[in-house]
């Protein structure tokens, strides 16, 4: 597993660099600071990004939800800030992880595997919720389609429906594209 570490102590960068090469991840860069890791996770091709900080700020923080939610990789924060305050605003960046009390080389792998279990239960659930969403939008353009031949047509909804169907099949197209095309008819015919 390729990995990003950023430690802004070059010290504690070299004993975390280490500490994560005896459990067997490539640790593909090391960085001083979070600034440009959008560009360095893409380039270096990295799975998971370690920051190892005393107390993230805000713009730390900005780069790991960029990093979680445009680039998805998993995001592991040891800290030494403990406070509610600033694991939430790690949380909310879409941080998978959060460790307080600094990283210990014998809690690096569990750590990492359970953060990267983490975010893929949670890209799991964002790709649920998308589908879910499209479902939705799909399902309110059919009922448009079907309102729109039901008052040009005079027909019932069922009737409605049915008619969309056939022109699905007779177009060989899915039923949300044929919707769209009767939106888009009615628009032009006004």
């Amino acid at each position: 597993m390729r990995v990003i570490v950023v430690d802004d102590e070059r010290d504690r960068a070299a004993l975390v660099k280490v500490a994560l090469e005896g459990e067997g991840f490539e640790v593909v860069g090391v960085l001083a600071s979070g600034a440009g890791l959008y560009a360095k996770v893409a380039e270096l091709a990295a799975d998971v990004i370690i920051v190892d900080i005393d107390s993230p700020d805000r713009d730390i923080l900005e780069d790991m939800r960029r990093v979680g939610v445009e680039q998805n990789r998993p995001v592991v924060m040891f800290a030494q800030d403990g406070k509610p305050e600033t694991i939430k605003a790690a949380v909310e960046a879409g941080v998978s992880a959060y460790v307080v009390d600094g990283l210990k080389p014998d809690r690096v792998r569990p750590v990492i595997d359970v953060a990267i279990a983490r975010f893929a239960q949670f890209q799991d659930l964002r790709s649920q919720l998308d589908k879910a969403k499209t479902t939705l939008a799909e399902r309110k353009q059919v009922e448009k389609a079907k309102g729109i031949l039901m008052k040009r047509r005079k027909v019932d909804e069922d009737a409605a429906f049915a008619l969309l169907r056939k022109m699905a099949m007779d177009q060989k197209l899915r039923l949300i594209d044929v919707a769209n095309k009767v939106i888009e008819a009615a628009e032009l015919l006004g």
